[in-house]
């Protein structure tokens, strides 16, 4: 850890807590992708069904590994009494489930015959 001054301890267990809020968010995504590749080959096709899967799969990958590294810039930034950094991956996480969840939902409707 950079110097700098100690935080309130609280601001750090605050920091631990959405470290471990993203990670449950990662978890959901990989979940999702393993969900969409294992029980929707009634659904959609095999490339929808990859490119659906890997896409969540990825996301959820990439958003576990950035997760330690926001940690790590919050805590320097308290540490250092700077602004805290934004964090950039929540509309990226948020138009990624609303197409994923807008395309099961048409595919859902275009199979049962909606």
């Amino acid at each position: 850890m950079r110097g700098g001054n100690d935080p309130d301890p609280r601001f750090t267990l605050a920091n631990e807590r959405t470290f471990l809020a993203w990670i449950r968010t990662s978890l959901a995504l990989l979940a999702g992708g393993i969900a969409v590749e294992a029980f929707t080959h009634d659904i959609f096709d095999d490339t929808a069904r990859k490119v659906l899967g890997t896409t969540l799969l990825v996301l959820g990958g990439l958003l576990a590994v950035s997760a330690a590294g926001r940690w790590l810039r919050v805590e320097t930034a308290m540490r250092q009494r700077r602004s805290l950094p934004i964090p950039l991956w929540i509309p990226l996480i948020a138009l990624v489930c609303a197409v994923a969840a807008v395309t099961v939902l048409l595919a859902i409707w275009v199979t049962n015959g909606f």
